[in-house]
């Protein structure tokens, strides 16, 4: 890479196609969708866009929408005005793809009006799949029944004053 392209900011995608450089790589989208749709239109949008990114690619691995709180507020200028997120519907989607089905994705991400704001980088499948799995394993922990988490402190507060003497 030269000084001018250092210099001017071009992006790996501009130069993977002008280099000709066009092998299949795994790319991760990352995507917020809007929160105000109804749950039905949340299934919908994410289907539209697994289907979109199947079409540039081979989908590796998936986390479907799950509604999440921002860690902090997302403005959006829209024709009716401003519009301020502090919650929305998360998901994700790692995909393999050439250097023209990645800009393909990018494209359609850009020009969804649904999602609120998204992030698309590169990665390996061996890191989507795990992300995928730690997930599950997340999903699946059983949780503490209530009150559990007092008598384990109760219990550790005790072993800490044994310990002491």
């Amino acid at each position: 890479m030269d000084e001018k392209e250092i210099e001017h900011g071009v992006d790996s995608t501009e130069l993977e196609l002008e280099e000709g450089n066009n092998e299949t790589r795994t790319y991760e989208l990352g995507f917020h969708i809007d929160p105000e749709l109804p749950q039905e239109e949340v299934k919908k949008t994410y289907q539209a866009i697994r289907e979109k990114i199947a079409a540039a690619g081979d989908i590796v691995a998936e986390g479907e929408p799950e509604k999440i709180q921002l860690a902090y507020t997302i403005s959006r200028q829209e024709t009716t005005g401003r519009r301020d997120f502090v919650s929305a519907y998360f998901a994700w989607i790692a995909y393999d793809a050439t250097t023209e089905g990645h800009e393909a994705v990018g494209e359609m991400a850009r020009g969804e009006n649904r999602i609120v704001r998204f992030i698309d980088l590169r990665t390996t499948a061996e890191a989507a799949t795990h992300a995928a799995e730690m997930h599950e394993l997340m999903f699946r922990a059983p949780e503490a029944p209530e009150g559990e988490d007092a008598s384990t402190d109760a219990e550790l507060d005790a072993a800490l004053k044994d310990a002491e003497v």
